[in-house]
């Protein structure tokens, strides 16, 4: 297996690598990795659509969503295929990442970047919700790295803890839905999703990335009709 680099940048949260990885038969793919840590790939993207289409299910008029995270851009792909969403913002705090994606480094980015109804922030998405208007979302879609027991970057823990999902409930409308993508079994996020919602549900996926057996998660919480 042969590795190239695409593309690298630093921030103040480390280094961000593209990569394409040339096998000796079949297609080359990119990887994405932020400090050496592998965060995902152009061949194992289900569980990043799953997460779009787990929520975009309990939903009953998904108009406006947010996806924390613009990754490789497939959980995003997913939430635009569903004709029903009107509005997606992309909260991505690496700036390199959105610019990969919007110059073609990433070959599908300037497609899906184009679609009207994509408005793209730079920023911390635990700062942007936050911020958000009360009730001025239906969906919201977090997955900015591995999950809260592997994570990329430490400042990340705060996002799977009480303090912000209640940021979230807040700017979520009736009947809206939050889905958490994670890289493994998390007990803890599970509790802190019933606990500021309610209940919430867990979901396992089983994968197979670079020929290995994985298992990856998902964790939907929603907003009560009637709330």
């Amino acid at each position: 297996m042969e590795y190239a680099e695409i593309a690298r940048a630093e921030s103040e949260r480390g280094e961000l690598v593209l990569r394409e990885r040339r096998p000796e038969n079949g297609p080359s793919s990119l990887e994405l990795r932020a400090n050496g840590v592998f965060v995902m790939d152009t061949v194992e993207v289900t569980t990043e659509r799953a997460l779009a289409t787990a929520a975009l299910d309990v939903v009953e008029a998904p108009v406006a969503v947010v996806v924390g995270g613009l990754g490789l851009g497939f959980t995003m792909h997913e939430v635009l295929a569903d004709s029903r969403v009107e509005k997606v913002a992309v909260v991505e705090i690496e700036q390199a990442l959105v610019d990969w994606m919007r110059n073609g480094t990433v070959p599908h980015g300037p497609a899906l970047l184009a679609d009207a109804r994509v408005t793209v922030v730079v920023a911390d998405v635990a700062v942007a919700l936050a911020e958000a208007a009360p009730s001025s979302y239906d969906l919201v879609l977090l997955d900015v790295d591995n999950g809260p027991d592997f994570l990329v970057h430490e400042g990340n823990a705060e996002l799977y803890r009480a303090p912000f999902l209640h940021s979230v409930r807040a700017a979520l409308r009736d009947g809206g839905a939050l889905a958490v993508w994670s890289a493994s079994r998390s007990p803890d996020l599970l509790a802190a999703l019933t606990t500021v919602f309610g209940s919430a549900e867990e979901q396992a996926h089983d994968v197979t990335l670079q020929e290995r057996a994985e298992r990856y998660w998902l964790y939907v919480a929603r907003v009560p009709s009637n709330a």
